[in-house]
């Protein structure tokens, strides 16, 4: 990969939380970052058709996102910069590994 991994990480961590934003706030009954009420995945008990099927179609990467960090969702008042330190150092680790895993499996070419 011709980007790096200081770039990569950045970038990951920017989309991710601008990724959780949007679909919290699409999915979810009000604006938030981080859902209220350990509800993590929004959408997914919704009446409505679109954001049922939306949650479903989302839910894989959400899953991956912030599934193994959910149980610091069910706090009833977390302190946000725990939240956020929590959730950037979790992205970090996985863009690291991603970006590890691309530059092994993108071919260079060989002058």
């Amino acid at each position: 990969m011709n980007i790096s991994r200081t770039t990569f990480v950045f970038v990951f961590l920017v989309s991710a939380f601008v990724f959780q934003f949007i679909t919290n706030s699409v999915l979810g009954t009000e604006v938030r970052l981080f859902p209220v009420n350990g509800a993590c995945f929004p959408g997914t008990g919704s009446p409505t058709g679109w954001k049922r099927t939306l949650a479903a179609i989302l839910y894989p990467v959400k899953f991956v996102l912030i599934g193994p960090l959910s149980f610091l969702a069910k706090d009833p008042d977390p302190a946000p910069p725990v939240l956020f330190l929590a959730f950037a150092s979790y992205w970090a680790a996985i863009a690291f590994l991603l970006h590890y895993v691309l530059s092994k499996i993108v071919f260079r070419k060989k002058a």
